[in-house]
């Protein structure tokens, strides 16, 4: 009875000590539904690269600048909508997991896991501004991958280790991805969308339930 007692005290201790040192109210649903939202994305990205393909081949048409900077435009503007909705699914559901734990979703852990989340990402949304200036738009895909990856490398000390492994694949797959300039958005979503979803289901029927 004493040694059940004992196993249980340190059970408890190192429970209490991964709480004081990581963040670990990530919803593993947010992963599934952000990478649901990858791959609608992809697929309505798709469906304008194709609308545009399909203009240009056509005889004597002429194409503009201005379709250009359409299509241009309309991309951002999936890639934005897609990361809006991800992230605020993952607030919402992150929240209501921490409170459900009675942890604080706003407390020095978490602050350090966003800040070295934040700091390769930003570097990396910088890069590719700078890809698209000097016109390698075929390494964005790539490069988004690559920094994505080592911004959850980066942050998981400070949360669930099994996010470094997502994004030791997804720097994997950044790096392969450079070999096939052109199938951006195909590695777009192998890498956000069913990445996302199959961590997603091995985060949830690991932690949540």
């Amino acid at each position: 009875m004493e040694t059940q007692n004992y196993l249980k005290d340190i059970s408890d201790i190192k429970n209490m000590m991964s709480r004081s040192s990581r963040f670990i109210s990530l919803s593993g649903l947010s992963g599934i539904l952000a990478g649901i939202y990858a791959l609608i994305g992809a697929v309505a990205a798709y469906f304008q690269i194709q609308k545009f393909e399909e203009l240009s081949y056509t005889e004597n048409q002429y194409i503009s600048d201005d379709t250009y900077t359409t299509l241009f435009f309309n991309l951002i503007g999936i890639a934005l909508l897609v990361l809006f909705a991800a992230v605020v699914t993952g607030f919402i559901l992150t929240l209501r997991k921490a409170k459900k734990q009675n942890e604080k979703i706003w407390n020095p852990v978490s602050k350090r896991l966003l800040a070295n989340f934040a700091i390769p990402l930003i570097a990396g949304g910088l890069f590719c501004v700078v890809l698209i200036q000097y016109n390698i738009a075929g390494l964005v895909a790539p490069a988004t991958l690559l920094f994505y990856g080592l911004a959850l490398v980066n942050a998981s000390k400070f949360t669930i280790g099994d996010i470094k492994y997502l994004g030791l694949v997804n720097i994997l797959i950044s790096l392969i991805a450079t070999q096939f300039i052109g199938y951006g958005l195909y590695f777009w979503s192998l890498g956000f969308g069913i990445l996302h979803i199959i961590y997603g289901a091995i985060l949830y029927n690991k932690y949540d339930r």
